[in-house]
């Protein structure tokens, strides 16, 4: 009998021990603010990706050394998507309903955004998505800190035909959403700017693709035609190695036929030749280079942080640190992280870029931005060759296409709308 009054003691005092752990743990999940990172860090993308997880931890370090916030520290939820786009749908639903993170930080290609898009509204999650995109959409639970078409491509082409008097245009994309619907825009621009079809060559290849040989021959002949040419590459990922090389191989120089990316910045550039890239372009809203304070800062902060002196910065590390900021000040401003006091507080948020300006999020969920040309240096480094006189305003739908010119997008009360015609004045729904 006393053996079983024993028994049954030591089972109350486990369960009571076993009630104050889950307590405990639960007290302390409650006390810091979670904070989702969804970046591929494995497969094709990890190559762009695992980057900026790293800006993440460094961010959410920063901000805990600043007291954290709402009196909270920050607690960094890491998940790798593995450039597979289902998965960072799925990743995504476990960040939201199992990890319970205030906002998201993540995804890169447009089809990976996608991916996810359905699952944030869902569930009225947030997600900051730091990388250029085709536009054609404005999602109340997604903040576009990347650049839209009107930020990166369009002025690209501009500055191709004005200043470098090109002709005839080689499209070479990764076959998925953003490259085909930014060819798209930039197809219709060209045409609205007479640029006859035979002189658009269009051209898509998969992800990881490396054969590059007769497409680069393509590319070689239709510059042959008497009429200056340039390609505009929205090649993603580790593609780019091997495009860069053939380039190389068959004797294209800048000169010949120059390159501007809207996928390669200095960390596709770092740890590869970047001889055969010299004179390349590429069209971004930031580049290590930027000289300005905040960017000094800036890369100081990284490479203390990454403890490697040979690691780069690059624009959607920036976009990030924006978007991050802007977060901060949202939740700071709303008192709370719940989305909906979110969404509210952040339109009209302005916060510092590393340019030396302040970017401002707009009620179409995306941001102001300047515009650069970079060219390649052998350093892997760009010598900033252009730049718009100032901020430029993001785009959610183009001008350009003919079912797009007719919407807006402004999340403000009383519209709250991602895709209201003007014409119509209907709202279409919420991307």
């Amino acid at each position: 009998m006393n053996v079983l009054k024993k028994f049954d003691g030591a089972l109350a005092s486990t369960a009571v021990a076993l009630s104050l752990s889950v307590a405990s743990m639960a007290a302390s999940a409650e006390d810091t603010i979670k904070v989702g990172v969804l970046h591929s860090l494995s497969g094709s993308m990890a190559i762009s990706e695992t980057t900026l997880k790293d800006t993440m931890l460094m961010l959410v370090d920063q901000q805990n050394a600043k007291g954290g916030l709402l009196g909270k520290q920050l607690e960094a939820v890491v998940v790798d998507p593995a450039s597979d786009w289902p998965l960072f749908a799925e990743k995504a639903r476990e960040l939201i309903e199992v990890e319970k993170v205030a906002a998201i930080f993540g995804s890169w290609t447009s089809v990976s955004r996608k991916s996810v898009l359905p699952v944030l509204e869902e569930l009225n999650g947030l997600m900051f998505y730091p990388v250029q995109y085709e536009g054609e959409e404005s999602s109340k639970n997604i903040f576009y800190t990347g650049a839209a078409p009107n930020q990166q491509a369009i002025p690209a082409v501009e500055y191709l035909r004005d200043e470098l008097g090109v002709e005839r245009w080689a499209l070479l994309g990764t076959d998925y959403v953003y490259p085909r619907t930014t060819n798209k825009i930039l197809a219709a621009w060209l045409a609205d700017n007479g640029v006859a079809e035979e002189d658009i060559l269009v051209n898509y290849t998969p992800f990881g693709h490396s054969d590059w040989q007769s497409i680069v021959s393509d590319v070689k002949a239709f510059g042959s035609a008497g009429k200056k040419t340039a390609v505009v590459s929205t090649i993603n990922g580790d593609a780019n190695v091997p495009f860069y090389k053939e380039l190389g191989n068959q004797g294209i120089s800048a000169d010949d036929i120059p390159v501007v990316a809207f996928s390669v910045g200095e960390e596709e550039l770092s740890g590869i030749d970047t001889a055969p890239l010299v004179g390349h372009l590429a069209a971004w809203n930031y580049f290590m280079s930027v000289d300005s304070e905040e960017n000094e800062v800036f890369i100081d902060s990284w490479l203390d942080f990454i403890g490697d002196e040979n690691r780069v910065t690059n624009d959607p590390m920036e976009a990030h640190y924006i978007g991050f900021n802007m977060w901060v000040k949202a939740v700071e401003a709303a008192g709370t992280t719940e989305t909906d006091p979110v969404v509210d507080a952040i339109l009209g948020v302005s916060v510092p870029n590393l340019s030396g300006g302040f970017s401002a999020m707009m009620p179409n969920h995306h941001i102001t931005k300047p515009v650069l040309i970079g060219e390649v240096q052998d350093d892997g480094q760009f010598d900033i060759v252009w730049e718009t006189p100032g901020l430029v305003p993001g785009d959610a739908w183009s001008d350009f296409l003919p079912g797009s010119r007719d919407l807006i997008s402004d999340w403000r009360a009383p519209l709250a709308c991602g895709n209201f015609n003007v014409v119509s004045g209907a709202c279409g729904g919420g991307s």
